[in-house]
Order: C-alpha cells, then sequence, then structure tokens
C-alpha cells in the first residue's frame, strides 16, 4: 500500500516509516498539516496516518478540509489526545480511526490492515446490495441511486452498507456505534445522528422518495416499501 504519515515529531515519524516499510508499504512522510493537506490533495494514498497535533494546521482541519474536497481516503488519528470527546472529535469530522499515543507497531499495522482489507466475495449477488432505486457495488465501492453516482466519505458508505445488509431492520444507536465505529460503550455524542443526517443529505434529499428512516425511540433502518 501507498501509506501517507503526517506527524512532526521526528522519532514517531521514522519509528512508523521503518516499520511500515520493513512490512512492504510505500511511505510518504511530512511534518506539516500543510504540506501534508497538499500531497493528500494531489496524490492517491491508501491510507493516511495523522497527528492531531500539527504545525501550520491541525489534524482535525486537515482532515475536514480534505472530506469537504471529496478526498475518501482512509485516515487513522495517531495522537496523545485519547479521551473520548478527542476520539468523537476526530471520527466526527471524517476519521476512520483513533490510536493513542503510546502505542504498539503491531496495533498500528492491524488498524492499518483492518481498513484496507476487502472481505472476499463469492459472486455479483454477494456484491452488489439493493435497497428499492439504490445500489452499492462493495467491489468497486461505488453507491448510485437511478444511475446517478453518490460520493460518499468512508465512514458514511460503511454506515450505508451496514443499513443496507440489514434493510428493513431496526438498527439500534448502540448496534451502529458498534458496528460502525466499534465503540463498545456509549460517547454521549450526536455521532450517529451527525452521520444518518448526512446520508440522507446524499442519498434521500435529491430524490423524491426517503429511505432512511427514524424509528422513533429505536432506531434507524433503510425501507424501500
Amino acid at each position: 500500500m501507498r501509506i501517507l504519515v503526517v506527524e512532526d515529531d521526528r522519532d514517531t515519524s521514522a519509528y512508523i516509516a521503518n516499520g511500515l516499510t520493513e512490512e512492504g508499504h510505500s511511505v510518504d512522510c511530512f511534518a506539516d498539516g500543510r504540506d501534508g493537506l497538499l500531497q493528500a490533495s494531489t496524490e492517491e494514498y491508501d491510507v493516511m496516518i495523522v497527528d492531531r497535533m500539527l504545525p501550520g494546521l491541525d489534524g482535525l482541519g486537515l482532515v475536514r478540509t480534505l472530506r469537504g474536497a471529496g478526498r475518501q481516503v482512509p485516515v487513522i488519528f495517531l495522537t496523545s489526545l485519547g479521551g473520548v470527546d478527542d476520539r468523537v472529535a476526530g471520527l466526527e469530522v471524517g476519521g476512520d480511526d483513533y490510536i493513542s499515543k503510546p502505542f504498539a507497531f503491531s496495533e498500528l499495522l492491524a488498524r492499518i490492515n483492518a481498513l484496507s482489507r476487502r472481505p472476499p466475495l463469492r459472486g455479483g449477488e454477494d456484491s452488489l446490495l439493493t435497497v428499492g432505486d439504490l445500489q452499492m457495488d462493495l467491489i468497486k465501492r461505488i453507491v448510485t441511486r437511478r444511475g446517478e453516482r453518490i460520493d460518499l466519505q468512508p465512514r458514511e458508505f460503511r454506515l450505508l452498507e451496514v443499513l443496507m445488509r440489514n434493510k428493513s431492520r431496526v438498527l439500534t444507536r448502540t448496534m451502529l456505534l458498534e458496528r460502525v465505529w466499534d465503540f463498545h460503550f456509549d460517547p454521549k455524542t450526536s455521532v450517529v445522528e451527525t452521520h444518518i443526517s448526512r446520508l440522507r443529505t446524499k442519498v434521500d434529499k435529491p430524490f423524491d422518495r426517503e429511505l432512511i428512516q427514524t424509528i422513533r425511540g429505536t432506531g434507524y433502518r433503510i425501507h424501500a416499501d
């Protein structure tokens, strides 16, 4: 894989780069947030590792700007800010995972592999999810509705995938936190509601039929009938 590391601590950056290079990956390193943003905006990467506290532009601002420009590369935040609120803030701007310093390289490598991994698909039916006129191609990572492509961030894609795999079934907020964010606790924030709202804006709002439904007091489902 091609991996971009944006980390201002030289020792940490070198440690990560050396380990990933030994695993056979290609690694580019930048120490300034603005430089990292420019690189991520002009080059293609499989995964980014971004420190929260960076000179020039902090990690949250970097990822927020990147997502606003439509770049969907998976992002792992790496930082000494390990509180629940800090982790949630990173996820809400479009991060896909969060590792607190100090960390074990084996854990970082496992998280990278998990983000890049695609489950084996046995055939055409397994690779295509359909709910009404909404389709998700799991191989090409493309979502369309009535033939019109819908661009989703990685976490939005994952959330929609979970809903579509469980079409017509009501999923609680807790179930979504566990399956989409791997949270086995309630972070007491609106991260689920925020992402559901973003999905509705992209999946439902441009069309005359709503598929994503709120079941008051219970959770959410996607339903075509």
